[in-house]
Protein backbone atom coordinates (compact mmCIF):
# COMPACT_ATOMS: atom_id res chain seq x y z
CA UNK A 1 0.00 0.00 0.00
CA UNK A 2 1.08 3.81 -0.78
CA UNK A 3 1.58 6.24 1.57
CA UNK A 4 -1.32 8.15 0.68
CA UNK A 5 -1.49 11.34 2.54
CA UNK A 6 -5.86 11.35 2.44
CA UNK A 7 -6.62 8.85 4.84
CA UNK A 8 -7.42 10.84 8.07
CA UNK A 9 -8.22 10.39 11.49
CA UNK A 10 -11.80 11.24 12.99
CA UNK A 11 -12.42 12.02 16.52
CA UNK A 12 -15.72 12.82 17.53
CA UNK A 13 -16.08 13.36 21.51
CA UNK A 14 -15.24 9.67 22.80
CA UNK A 15 -15.52 8.58 19.33
CA UNK A 16 -12.38 7.56 16.94
CA UNK A 17 -12.76 6.72 13.45
CA UNK A 18 -11.54 7.08 10.10
CA UNK A 19 -12.14 8.34 6.69
CA UNK A 20 -10.40 9.67 3.47
CA UNK A 21 -10.50 13.18 1.62
CA UNK A 22 -12.58 13.24 -1.37
CA UNK A 23 -11.87 17.30 -2.09
CA UNK A 24 -9.86 19.74 -0.83
CA UNK A 25 -12.04 20.15 1.87
CA UNK A 26 -13.99 17.34 1.99
CA UNK A 27 -13.97 14.24 4.24
CA UNK A 28 -16.09 10.62 3.48
CA UNK A 29 -16.62 8.91 7.17
CA UNK A 30 -19.72 7.19 8.64
CA UNK A 31 -22.46 8.87 10.38
CA UNK A 32 -22.33 6.57 13.78
CA UNK A 33 -18.35 7.64 13.67
CA UNK A 34 -20.01 11.73 14.22
CA UNK A 35 -23.19 10.90 15.99
CA UNK A 36 -22.20 13.03 18.83
CA UNK A 37 -21.70 16.15 17.09
CA UNK A 38 -24.26 17.83 18.53
CA UNK A 39 -22.68 17.96 21.72
CA UNK A 40 -18.92 17.40 20.93
CA UNK A 41 -16.51 18.97 18.32
CA UNK A 42 -15.46 17.18 15.49
CA UNK A 43 -11.66 17.25 14.26
CA UNK A 44 -9.75 15.36 11.53
CA UNK A 45 -6.21 14.79 11.78
CA UNK A 46 -3.53 13.45 8.82
CA UNK A 47 -1.50 10.98 9.62
CA UNK A 48 0.54 11.10 6.78
CA UNK A 49 0.49 14.78 7.06
CA UNK A 50 1.21 15.52 10.45
CA UNK A 51 2.27 19.02 9.90
CA UNK A 52 -1.27 20.05 8.72
CA UNK A 53 -2.09 19.32 13.25
CA UNK A 54 -6.06 18.91 13.67
CA UNK A 55 -8.38 20.63 12.01
CA UNK A 56 -12.23 21.47 12.64
CA UNK A 57 -15.22 19.76 10.93
CA UNK A 58 -18.39 20.08 10.40
CA UNK A 59 -20.98 17.69 8.60
CA UNK A 60 -22.50 18.87 5.54
CA UNK A 61 -23.98 15.65 4.47
CA UNK A 62 -25.70 12.61 6.24
CA UNK A 63 -26.92 9.40 4.32
CA UNK A 64 -30.00 9.02 6.44
CA UNK A 65 -28.69 6.63 9.09
CA UNK A 66 -31.34 5.92 12.07
CA UNK A 67 -29.01 4.91 14.94
CA UNK A 68 -29.53 1.13 14.56
CA UNK A 69 -26.61 -1.38 13.58
CA UNK A 70 -28.29 -2.53 10.65
CA UNK A 71 -29.56 0.60 9.27
CA UNK A 72 -28.68 1.97 5.69
CA UNK A 73 -26.87 5.04 5.41
CA UNK A 74 -24.39 5.33 7.50
CA UNK A 75 -22.24 7.64 6.06
CA UNK A 76 -21.52 11.60 6.51
CA UNK A 77 -19.87 14.20 4.95
CA UNK A 78 -17.44 16.36 7.10
CA UNK A 79 -16.21 19.86 5.62
CA UNK A 80 -12.58 20.77 6.55
CA UNK A 81 -12.57 24.33 8.22
CA UNK A 82 -10.16 25.40 5.38
CA UNK A 83 -8.64 23.71 2.06
CA UNK A 84 -5.58 21.31 2.49
CA UNK A 85 -3.10 21.17 0.04
CA UNK A 86 -3.42 17.03 -0.28
CA UNK A 87 -4.13 14.86 -3.21
CA UNK A 88 -8.34 13.50 -2.21
CA UNK A 89 -8.72 9.68 -2.98
CA UNK A 90 -9.20 8.29 -6.33
CA UNK A 91 -12.09 5.90 -7.01
CA UNK A 92 -11.72 2.99 -8.82
CA UNK A 93 -14.91 1.31 -11.03
CA UNK A 94 -17.92 -0.67 -9.50
CA UNK A 95 -16.93 -4.07 -8.88
CA UNK A 96 -13.39 -3.98 -8.81
CA UNK A 97 -13.40 -5.33 -5.42
CA UNK A 98 -15.16 -8.82 -6.28
CA UNK A 99 -12.13 -9.93 -8.56
CA UNK A 100 -10.34 -11.50 -5.83
CA UNK A 101 -8.25 -8.66 -4.80
CA UNK A 102 -6.85 -7.64 -1.57
CA UNK A 103 -8.00 -4.91 -0.35
CA UNK A 104 -6.34 -2.93 2.35
CA UNK A 105 -7.86 -0.39 4.86
CA UNK A 106 -5.76 2.28 7.43
CA UNK A 107 -7.57 2.64 10.71
CA UNK A 108 -7.49 3.77 14.39
CA UNK A 109 -7.77 0.73 16.84
CA UNK A 110 -7.47 1.20 20.35
CA UNK A 111 -3.66 2.09 21.73
CA UNK A 112 -2.50 3.24 18.04
CA UNK A 113 -2.68 6.71 17.52
CA UNK A 114 -0.87 6.75 14.31
CA UNK A 115 -2.98 4.10 12.62
CA UNK A 116 -2.72 0.37 11.39
CA UNK A 117 -3.22 -1.53 8.36
CA UNK A 118 -5.68 -4.51 8.02
CA UNK A 119 -5.58 -7.05 5.24
CA UNK A 120 -9.36 -8.45 3.39
CA UNK A 121 -10.80 -9.50 0.69
CA UNK A 122 -14.72 -9.11 -0.64
CA UNK A 123 -16.74 -11.88 -0.46
CA UNK A 124 -18.41 -12.81 -3.72
CA UNK A 125 -22.33 -12.66 -3.83
CA UNK A 126 -25.44 -10.57 -3.14
CA UNK A 127 -25.27 -7.58 -1.31
CA UNK A 128 -26.32 -7.73 2.50
CA UNK A 129 -29.56 -6.26 2.82
CA UNK A 130 -28.77 -4.59 -0.64
CA UNK A 131 -26.39 -2.10 1.00
CA UNK A 132 -22.86 -4.14 2.44
CA UNK A 133 -19.70 -6.34 1.28
CA UNK A 134 -18.95 -8.81 3.32
CA UNK A 135 -14.96 -8.75 4.39
CA UNK A 136 -12.99 -11.37 5.27
CA UNK A 137 -9.18 -11.57 6.53
CA UNK A 138 -7.23 -13.18 4.51
CA UNK A 139 -4.89 -14.77 7.21
CA UNK A 140 -5.95 -16.30 10.23
CA UNK A 141 -3.14 -13.57 11.79
CA UNK A 142 -2.07 -9.63 11.62
CA UNK A 143 -4.90 -6.68 12.34
CA UNK A 144 -8.47 -7.32 12.60
CA UNK A 145 -10.82 -5.05 12.04
CA UNK A 146 -11.76 -3.40 15.24
CA UNK A 147 -13.06 0.16 16.15
CA UNK A 148 -11.52 2.78 15.01
CA UNK A 149 -11.60 1.35 11.36
CA UNK A 150 -15.13 2.68 10.87
CA UNK A 151 -14.96 5.15 7.79
CA UNK A 152 -11.54 3.92 6.69
CA UNK A 153 -11.27 3.51 3.06
CA UNK A 154 -10.71 0.06 1.31
CA UNK A 155 -8.58 0.49 -1.35
CA UNK A 156 -7.00 -1.69 -4.01
CA UNK A 157 -3.17 -2.20 -3.86
CA UNK A 158 -2.62 0.55 -6.12
CA UNK A 159 -4.32 2.84 -3.72
CA UNK A 160 -8.00 3.53 -5.03
CA UNK A 161 -11.15 3.15 -3.13
CA UNK A 162 -13.51 0.96 -3.32
CA UNK A 163 -15.67 1.10 -0.63
CA UNK A 164 -16.04 2.44 2.72
CA UNK A 165 -15.88 -0.06 5.66
CA UNK A 166 -18.51 0.26 8.21
CA UNK A 167 -18.83 -2.70 11.07
CA UNK A 168 -17.11 -5.82 12.06
CA UNK A 169 -18.98 -9.31 13.31
CA UNK A 170 -18.78 -10.72 16.52
CA UNK A 171 -16.11 -10.14 19.12
CA UNK A 172 -12.42 -8.14 19.28
CA UNK A 173 -10.64 -11.14 17.31
CA UNK A 174 -13.47 -11.76 14.55
CA UNK A 175 -12.04 -11.47 11.13
CA UNK A 176 -15.35 -10.93 9.28
CA UNK A 177 -16.31 -6.98 8.57
CA UNK A 178 -18.77 -5.05 6.24
CA UNK A 179 -18.07 -2.33 3.96
CA UNK A 180 -20.10 -0.14 1.38
CA UNK A 181 -19.05 -0.21 -1.94
CA UNK A 182 -18.88 2.77 -3.97
CA UNK A 183 -22.44 2.46 -5.83
CA UNK A 184 -24.21 1.88 -2.22
CA UNK A 185 -22.27 5.16 -0.90
CA UNK A 186 -23.54 7.39 -4.33
CA UNK A 187 -26.94 5.92 -3.55
CA UNK A 188 -26.98 7.71 -0.39
CA UNK A 189 -25.02 10.57 -1.52
CA UNK A 190 -25.81 11.95 -5.08
CA UNK A 191 -22.24 14.11 -5.38
CA UNK A 192 -19.90 11.04 -5.25
CA UNK A 193 -21.30 10.13 -8.53
CA UNK A 194 -19.32 12.74 -10.11
CA UNK A 195 -15.73 11.44 -8.79
CA UNK A 196 -16.67 7.71 -9.21
CA UNK A 197 -15.61 6.68 -12.96
CA UNK A 198 -18.20 4.57 -14.66
CA UNK A 199 -18.63 2.63 -17.75
CA UNK A 200 -19.60 4.08 -20.65
CA UNK A 201 -19.51 7.98 -18.87
CA UNK A 202 -16.72 10.09 -19.32
CA UNK A 203 -15.19 11.96 -16.73
CA UNK A 204 -15.68 15.40 -19.15
CA UNK A 205 -19.54 14.43 -19.09
CA UNK A 206 -19.74 13.34 -15.10
CA UNK A 207 -18.28 16.91 -14.97
CA UNK A 208 -21.01 18.63 -16.86
CA UNK A 209 -23.92 16.64 -15.62
CA UNK A 210 -23.23 17.71 -11.96
CA UNK A 211 -22.19 21.16 -12.69
CA UNK A 212 -25.90 21.23 -14.32
CA UNK A 213 -27.26 19.66 -11.60
CA UNK A 214 -25.67 22.07 -9.12
CA UNK A 215 -26.69 25.13 -11.54
CA UNK A 216 -29.94 23.80 -11.35
CA UNK A 217 -30.60 23.30 -7.71
CA UNK A 218 -29.07 27.19 -7.11
CA UNK A 219 -31.42 28.39 -9.92
CA UNK A 220 -34.22 26.43 -7.85
CA UNK A 221 -36.20 25.52 -11.62
CA UNK A 222 -40.17 25.10 -10.77
CA UNK A 223 -39.53 21.18 -11.71
CA UNK A 224 -40.18 18.64 -9.91
CA UNK A 225 -36.71 15.36 -9.69
CA UNK A 226 -39.86 12.96 -10.65
CA UNK A 227 -40.74 14.95 -13.74
CA UNK A 228 -37.47 15.45 -14.49
CA UNK A 229 -36.00 11.80 -14.46
CA UNK A 230 -39.13 10.43 -16.69
CA UNK A 231 -38.75 13.05 -18.86
CA UNK A 232 -34.78 11.81 -19.32
CA UNK A 233 -35.15 8.25 -19.56
CA UNK A 234 -37.99 8.72 -22.00
CA UNK A 235 -41.28 6.71 -22.23
CA UNK A 236 -39.68 2.85 -22.81
CA UNK A 237 -36.91 3.50 -20.15
CA UNK A 238 -37.10 2.14 -16.60
CA UNK A 239 -39.89 2.74 -14.90
CA UNK A 240 -39.63 5.75 -11.69
CA UNK A 241 -38.09 4.00 -8.59
CA UNK A 242 -40.35 3.47 -5.94
CA UNK A 243 -40.27 6.94 -3.82
CA UNK A 244 -39.48 8.81 -6.80
CA UNK A 245 -36.49 11.32 -5.91
CA UNK A 246 -35.96 14.09 -3.56
CA UNK A 247 -33.47 16.42 -5.49
CA UNK A 248 -31.47 16.42 -8.73
CA UNK A 249 -28.54 15.26 -7.47
CA UNK A 250 -30.34 11.94 -6.52
CA UNK A 251 -31.59 11.81 -10.04
CA UNK A 252 -28.43 11.70 -11.44
CA UNK A 253 -26.65 9.67 -9.39
CA UNK A 254 -29.64 7.13 -10.21
CA UNK A 255 -29.42 7.36 -14.38
CA UNK A 256 -25.44 6.98 -13.65
CA UNK A 257 -25.75 4.13 -11.24
CA UNK A 258 -28.79 2.26 -11.98
CA UNK A 259 -30.28 3.38 -15.34
CA UNK A 260 -28.69 0.66 -17.99
CA UNK A 261 -28.54 2.52 -21.20
CA UNK A 262 -25.29 4.33 -21.89
CA UNK A 263 -26.66 7.39 -23.51
CA UNK A 264 -29.00 8.61 -20.46
CA UNK A 265 -26.47 10.50 -18.92
CA UNK A 266 -25.93 12.89 -21.59
CA UNK A 267 -29.65 12.89 -21.96
CA UNK A 268 -29.87 14.22 -18.52
CA UNK A 269 -27.13 16.89 -19.04
CA UNK A 270 -28.86 18.36 -22.35
CA UNK A 271 -32.17 18.24 -20.65
CA UNK A 272 -30.84 20.22 -17.55
CA UNK A 273 -29.16 22.65 -20.03
CA UNK A 274 -32.56 23.27 -22.21
CA UNK A 275 -34.16 23.89 -18.82
CA UNK A 276 -31.25 26.30 -17.61
CA UNK A 277 -31.37 27.76 -20.86
CA UNK A 278 -35.33 28.69 -21.30
CA UNK A 279 -37.16 31.56 -20.66
CA UNK A 280 -39.72 31.25 -17.37
CA UNK A 281 -43.53 30.73 -18.63
CA UNK A 282 -45.05 33.60 -19.35
CA UNK A 283 -47.63 34.77 -16.14
CA UNK A 284 -51.53 35.28 -17.55
CA UNK A 285 -52.30 38.04 -20.55
CA UNK A 286 -53.28 41.15 -19.85
CA UNK A 287 -53.97 43.88 -21.74
CA UNK A 288 -50.86 46.56 -21.69
CA UNK A 289 -51.50 49.66 -19.45
CA UNK A 290 -49.70 52.65 -19.34
CA UNK A 291 -46.95 53.01 -16.72
CA UNK A 292 -47.89 54.31 -13.39
CA UNK A 293 -51.41 53.70 -14.18
CA UNK A 294 -53.51 52.17 -11.38
CA UNK A 295 -53.44 48.49 -12.94
CA UNK A 296 -50.22 48.38 -13.86
CA UNK A 297 -48.07 45.75 -12.29
CA UNK A 298 -45.73 45.85 -9.83
CA UNK A 299 -42.11 45.67 -11.55
CA UNK A 300 -40.47 42.72 -10.16
CA UNK A 301 -37.53 42.72 -7.83
CA UNK A 302 -34.83 40.05 -8.16
CA UNK A 303 -35.44 37.42 -4.95
CA UNK A 304 -33.45 37.19 -2.45
CA UNK A 305 -31.15 34.48 -2.40
CA UNK A 306 -31.77 33.48 1.09
CA UNK A 307 -29.96 31.13 3.27
CA UNK A 308 -32.53 29.70 5.58
CA UNK A 309 -32.25 27.76 9.25
CA UNK A 310 -34.81 25.29 9.30
CA UNK A 311 -36.13 24.43 12.46
CA UNK A 312 -38.72 21.54 12.20
CA UNK A 313 -40.83 20.03 15.11
CA UNK A 314 -42.80 16.93 15.09
CA UNK A 315 -45.04 14.69 17.54
CA UNK A 316 -42.51 12.41 18.10
CA UNK A 317 -45.20 9.23 19.00
CA UNK A 318 -43.37 9.03 22.45
CA UNK A 319 -46.15 10.54 24.60
CA UNK A 320 -48.17 13.87 24.18
CA UNK A 321 -45.73 16.06 25.88
CA UNK A 322 -42.60 15.07 23.71
CA UNK A 323 -41.94 16.47 20.61
CA UNK A 324 -38.67 15.91 17.94
CA UNK A 325 -36.36 18.57 17.16
CA UNK A 326 -34.22 18.87 13.64
CA UNK A 327 -31.63 22.09 12.94
CA UNK A 328 -30.50 22.62 9.84
CA UNK A 329 -28.54 24.84 7.92
CA UNK A 330 -28.53 25.76 3.71
CA UNK A 331 -25.55 26.65 2.18
CA UNK A 332 -24.98 26.37 -1.63
CA UNK A 333 -28.25 24.01 -2.32
CA UNK A 334 -27.04 21.29 0.37
CA UNK A 335 -28.63 21.15 3.52
CA UNK A 336 -26.07 20.62 6.49
CA UNK A 337 -27.56 18.91 9.51
CA UNK A 338 -26.88 20.99 13.01
CA UNK A 339 -28.83 19.26 16.04
CA UNK A 340 -31.95 16.59 15.99
CA UNK A 341 -33.25 15.56 19.26
CA UNK A 342 -36.59 14.01 21.19
CA UNK A 343 -37.44 16.75 23.88
CA UNK A 344 -40.48 17.23 26.06
CA UNK A 345 -42.37 20.36 25.15
CA UNK A 346 -40.78 22.71 27.88
CA UNK A 347 -37.18 22.08 26.37
CA UNK A 348 -37.55 23.09 22.92
CA UNK A 349 -36.69 26.67 23.51
CA UNK A 350 -33.58 26.78 25.21
CA UNK A 351 -32.36 23.94 22.84
CA UNK A 352 -33.51 26.16 19.43
CA UNK A 353 -31.89 28.72 20.77
CA UNK A 354 -28.76 27.01 20.97
CA UNK A 355 -28.42 25.04 17.76
CA UNK A 356 -29.47 28.24 15.71
CA UNK A 357 -26.76 30.18 17.01
CA UNK A 358 -24.93 26.95 15.89
CA UNK A 359 -26.06 26.92 13.04
CA UNK A 360 -25.25 30.49 11.36
CA UNK A 361 -21.75 28.99 11.78
CA UNK A 362 -23.02 27.16 8.48
CA UNK A 363 -23.87 29.72 6.50
CA UNK A 364 -22.23 31.62 3.94
CA UNK A 365 -20.50 34.62 5.18
CA UNK A 366 -22.46 37.58 4.55
CA UNK A 367 -25.67 35.33 3.83
CA UNK A 368 -29.28 36.43 4.14
CA UNK A 369 -30.20 34.18 7.05
CA UNK A 370 -34.46 33.06 6.66
CA UNK A 371 -34.88 31.65 9.60
CA UNK A 372 -37.74 29.25 8.92
CA UNK A 373 -40.39 26.82 11.89
CA UNK A 374 -41.92 23.79 9.98
CA UNK A 375 -44.28 23.01 12.47
CA UNK A 376 -47.64 20.56 12.46
CA UNK A 377 -50.75 21.66 11.82
CA UNK A 378 -51.17 21.90 15.70
CA UNK A 379 -48.31 24.22 16.14
CA UNK A 380 -48.69 26.63 12.93
CA UNK A 381 -50.14 29.63 15.96
CA UNK A 382 -46.55 29.25 18.75
CA UNK A 383 -45.84 32.35 18.97
CA UNK A 384 -42.07 31.46 18.13
CA UNK A 385 -40.73 34.80 16.46
CA UNK A 386 -42.03 35.75 20.13
CA UNK A 387 -39.04 33.67 21.59
CA UNK A 388 -36.08 35.31 22.68
CA UNK A 389 -32.87 35.05 20.53
CA UNK A 390 -30.65 32.99 23.67
CA UNK A 391 -30.82 33.15 27.16
CA UNK A 392 -28.56 36.32 27.52
CA UNK A 393 -30.12 38.05 24.56
CA UNK A 394 -33.94 38.60 25.20
CA UNK A 395 -34.48 40.36 21.21
CA UNK A 396 -37.39 38.68 19.96
CA UNK A 397 -36.35 36.27 16.87
CA UNK A 398 -38.82 37.90 14.64
CA UNK A 399 -37.14 41.24 15.57
CA UNK A 400 -33.62 40.37 14.89
CA UNK A 401 -34.46 37.80 11.69
CA UNK A 402 -36.84 37.23 8.99
CA UNK A 403 -38.81 34.67 10.27
CA UNK A 404 -41.55 32.86 9.26
CA UNK A 405 -43.22 29.47 9.52
CA UNK A 406 -44.33 26.36 7.57
CA UNK A 407 -47.10 23.51 7.41
CA UNK A 408 -45.09 20.45 7.62
CA UNK A 409 -47.61 18.42 5.93
CA UNK A 410 -47.47 20.75 3.10
CA UNK A 411 -43.92 21.27 3.08
CA UNK A 412 -43.21 17.60 2.32
CA UNK A 413 -45.81 17.10 -0.31
CA UNK A 414 -44.27 16.36 -3.58
CA UNK A 415 -47.70 17.67 -5.40
CA UNK A 416 -47.81 21.01 -2.59
CA UNK A 417 -44.44 21.85 -3.84
CA UNK A 418 -44.99 21.27 -7.74
CA UNK A 419 -47.86 24.08 -7.99
CA UNK A 420 -46.07 26.31 -5.21
CA UNK A 421 -43.08 26.55 -7.15
CA UNK A 422 -45.47 27.59 -10.67
CA UNK A 423 -46.72 30.14 -8.56
CA UNK A 424 -43.99 31.60 -7.34
CA UNK A 425 -42.16 31.62 -10.79
CA UNK A 426 -44.99 33.14 -11.87
CA UNK A 427 -44.82 36.01 -9.16
CA UNK A 428 -41.10 36.58 -10.12
CA UNK A 429 -42.13 37.84 -13.53
CA UNK A 430 -45.29 39.55 -12.41
CA UNK A 431 -43.94 41.72 -9.07
CA UNK A 432 -46.37 42.19 -6.33
CA UNK A 433 -50.38 41.70 -5.34
CA UNK A 434 -53.15 42.53 -2.79
CA UNK A 435 -53.81 39.81 -0.42
CA UNK A 436 -56.81 38.29 -0.60
CA UNK A 437 -58.72 39.15 2.52
CA UNK A 438 -61.06 35.93 4.53
CA UNK A 439 -63.24 38.01 6.85
CA UNK A 440 -63.46 36.47 10.74
CA UNK A 441 -67.62 36.39 10.04
CA UNK A 442 -66.98 35.40 6.62
CA UNK A 443 -70.38 33.58 5.02
CA UNK A 444 -68.51 32.36 2.00
CA UNK A 445 -68.58 28.56 1.86
CA UNK A 446 -65.00 26.92 1.53
CA UNK A 447 -65.69 25.49 -2.00
CA UNK A 448 -66.03 28.88 -3.38
CA UNK A 449 -63.03 30.24 -1.22
CA UNK A 450 -61.42 27.49 -2.86
CA UNK A 451 -61.61 28.32 -5.85
CA UNK A 452 -60.95 31.94 -4.88
CA UNK A 453 -57.85 30.96 -3.77
CA UNK A 454 -56.58 28.88 -6.92
CA UNK A 455 -56.40 31.67 -9.17
CA UNK A 456 -53.28 31.67 -11.14
CA UNK A 457 -52.62 35.34 -9.86
CA UNK A 458 -53.43 34.47 -6.19
CA UNK A 459 -50.21 34.57 -3.95
CA UNK A 460 -50.83 35.62 -0.52
CA UNK A 461 -54.21 35.17 1.58
CA UNK A 462 -54.53 37.67 4.79
CA UNK A 463 -57.20 35.98 7.94
CA UNK A 464 -58.63 38.26 10.36
CA UNK A 465 -58.44 35.20 12.80
CA UNK A 466 -56.17 32.71 14.17
CA UNK A 467 -55.61 29.07 12.43
CA UNK A 468 -58.14 27.65 15.22
CA UNK A 469 -60.90 29.72 14.72
CA UNK A 470 -60.61 30.00 11.36
CA UNK A 471 -61.20 26.31 10.99
CA UNK A 472 -62.31 25.04 7.37
CA UNK A 473 -61.50 28.55 5.83
CA UNK A 474 -57.66 28.40 6.77
CA UNK A 475 -57.45 24.80 5.74
CA UNK A 476 -58.90 25.76 2.11
CA UNK A 477 -55.62 28.15 2.41
CA UNK A 478 -53.22 25.28 2.67
CA UNK A 479 -54.64 23.07 0.36
CA UNK A 480 -55.32 25.19 -2.32
CA UNK A 481 -52.09 25.65 -2.03
CA UNK A 482 -51.17 29.91 -1.13
CA UNK A 483 -47.66 30.34 -0.75
CA UNK A 484 -48.13 32.77 1.45
CA UNK A 485 -50.46 33.11 4.47
CA UNK A 486 -50.86 36.05 7.03
CA UNK A 487 -53.04 36.06 10.40
CA UNK A 488 -52.56 37.51 14.05
CA UNK A 489 -52.29 34.93 16.36
CA UNK A 490 -54.31 36.52 18.83
CA UNK A 491 -57.38 39.43 19.03
CA UNK A 492 -60.33 38.91 17.14
CA UNK A 493 -61.97 35.78 19.08
CA UNK A 494 -64.30 34.80 15.89
CA UNK A 495 -67.96 35.31 14.53
CA UNK A 496 -70.32 37.23 16.64
CA UNK A 497 -68.14 39.15 18.71
CA UNK A 498 -69.40 42.51 20.37
CA UNK A 499 -67.87 46.03 19.30
CA UNK A 500 -65.45 46.85 16.70
CA UNK A 501 -63.88 44.00 15.38
CA UNK A 502 -59.59 43.63 15.55
CA UNK A 503 -59.77 41.47 13.07
CA UNK A 504 -60.85 43.69 10.29
CA UNK A 505 -58.82 46.34 11.56
CA UNK A 506 -55.77 43.61 11.20
CA UNK A 507 -56.44 43.31 7.55
CA UNK A 508 -57.04 46.57 6.44
CA UNK A 509 -53.53 47.29 8.01
CA UNK A 510 -52.14 44.55 6.49
CA UNK A 511 -53.75 45.77 2.59
CA UNK A 512 -52.14 49.14 3.25
CA UNK A 513 -48.59 47.73 4.14
CA UNK A 514 -48.13 44.60 1.52
CA UNK A 515 -50.10 45.01 -1.67
CA UNK A 516 -47.66 45.75 -4.43
CA UNK A 517 -44.75 44.05 -2.10
CA UNK A 518 -43.27 41.25 -3.89
CA UNK A 519 -44.01 37.75 -1.84
CA UNK A 520 -39.96 37.32 -1.90
CA UNK A 521 -39.41 40.33 0.22
CA UNK A 522 -42.26 39.85 2.52
CA UNK A 523 -39.86 38.50 5.52
CA UNK A 524 -37.86 41.20 5.50
CA UNK A 525 -40.62 43.39 5.43
CA UNK A 526 -42.64 41.47 8.35
CA UNK A 527 -38.91 41.50 10.59
CA UNK A 528 -38.79 45.77 9.42
CA UNK A 529 -42.72 45.75 10.90
CA UNK A 530 -42.24 43.64 13.72
CA UNK A 531 -39.27 46.18 15.00
CA UNK A 532 -41.04 48.78 14.28
CA UNK A 533 -44.05 47.41 17.14
CA UNK A 534 -41.77 46.59 19.17
CA UNK A 535 -39.93 50.39 19.08
CA UNK A 536 -43.87 52.18 20.20
CA UNK A 537 -44.73 52.89 23.66
CA UNK A 538 -47.55 50.10 23.53
CA UNK A 539 -46.21 47.27 21.17
CA UNK A 540 -48.97 45.05 22.06
CA UNK A 541 -51.37 47.52 20.72
CA UNK A 542 -49.60 47.46 17.30
CA UNK A 543 -51.05 45.61 14.84
CA UNK A 544 -47.56 43.91 13.47
CA UNK A 545 -46.36 43.12 17.36
CA UNK A 546 -48.41 38.98 16.91
CA UNK A 547 -48.29 38.46 12.98
CA UNK A 548 -47.84 35.09 11.94
CA UNK A 549 -46.43 35.03 8.63
CA UNK A 550 -46.41 31.50 6.95
CA UNK A 551 -44.49 31.63 3.66
CA UNK A 552 -43.39 28.79 1.04
CA UNK A 553 -41.05 29.29 -1.29
CA UNK A 554 -40.26 25.17 -2.34
CA UNK A 555 -37.07 26.53 -4.17
CA UNK A 556 -35.06 27.57 -0.83
CA UNK A 557 -35.35 23.76 0.26
CA UNK A 558 -34.03 21.70 -2.49
CA UNK A 559 -32.59 19.43 -0.78
CA UNK A 560 -34.73 16.25 0.55
CA UNK A 561 -35.35 15.63 4.15
CA UNK A 562 -33.47 13.20 6.41
CA UNK A 563 -33.12 11.80 9.43
CA UNK A 564 -29.75 12.88 11.03
CA UNK A 565 -28.60 10.25 13.60
CA UNK A 566 -26.02 7.26 13.78
CA UNK A 567 -22.10 0.54 14.36
CA UNK A 568 -18.55 0.73 15.19
CA UNK A 569 -16.39 3.49 15.58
Amino acid sequence: MRTDAWHTRVDCGREVGAGFLISPRRVLTCAHVIRFSETAQITVRFPGRADLGALAASVTVHGGWRGGATDPGDLAVLELERAVPVTPAAFAPPGAEGRGAELVAYGFPRGYDEGMVASYRALPGPLISGEWVQLEALTGHGQPLAGGFSGAAATLADGRVVGMVTAVAGGPDTRVGRMLPTEVLARHWGGLGELVPTDGHRPELRRRLYGLVRRAERAGLPYRPDQVYVDAVGEFGPPLPEGGFGSLERVAAYVQWEVDDPEAVARLADLLDRLLAAEPPAGPARAPEAPGSPGAPTPAEPPPDWSPIVVEIEHSGAGADQVTVEVFAYRDGHRRPVGARRLPRGGVRAYVQERIDEAFTQLAPGADELLTFVLPRDLLNEPVARWARGADDSTPLGCAHPLVVADRSRHRSGGHRHQLAKKWQQRDADGGTAPQRVACDTEERPPHLRLRLRAPEVVMAAYAIAPGAAGAHFEVGLLAPVPVLLWPRAGCPGPGHPGDCAGTAFLDRVAESVTGVPPAQLPRLLLDLRESAAATDEPDQHWAHDVQLMWDDPRCFPEPTACDHSPVA
